[in-house]
């Protein structure tokens, strides 16, 4: 029957009893298939993770120019691990670094929140923030941005000399 039609019999679901079997155009399903996943997969949101390090003496305009980028990332919906360096003496006081970074999530809690608290490892000291926005919303938002309206001034009618 499938035959005289030019389609294929396709079984669709061959533990069921009776097996369940479709006549259809084999060549289109598997096609038509192969382009839901194409959509799916471009509709995923990669997460990605970005790393900013700090000193533990870090100079005021280095630390605003540091927590702008930070900000930028949390916007554009990216994940910031922040990491303070502790080199010589900084080892023996981690507490300075902890207050450095609470310091810095209490700045940034408009756009981004502590996913990992600060932690100790070795020679430094690491806290991954989040962003409030997903990324999907982040993109949504940043596409829909207002454009400014501009006015067109009109030049002065000039005098012509005679």
């Amino acid at each position: 029957m499938a035959e005289e039609v030019g389609l294929d019999l396709v079984e669709i679901s061959p533990d069921a009893k009776p097996p369940v079997c479709k006549i259809m155009d084999f060549g289109k399903y598997k096609y038509e298939i192969a382009q839901k996943a194409r959509e799916a997969r471009q509709n995923q949101t990669h997460i990605v993770v970005k790393e900013i390090r700090f000193g533990l003496k870090i100079e005021p305009h280095d630390y605003e120019t540091k927590k702008a980028h930070i900000e930028r990332f949390l916007k554009g919906g990216d994940k910031v691990k922040v990491t303070v360096q502790f080199k010589g003496r900084e080892q023996t006081r981690p507490e300075m670094g902890y207050r450095l970074l609470m310091k810095l999530s209490e700045e940034i809690a408009e756009v981004g929140f502590v996913e990992f608290a600060p932690k100790k490892e070795g020679k430094s000291m690491t806290m991954v923030l989040g962003p409030v926005l997903k990324k999907s919303q982040a993109a949504k938002k940043q596409s829909v941005k207002p454009t400014p309206v501009v006015e067109a001034v009109a030049p002065a009618p000039q005098e012509v000399a005679q």
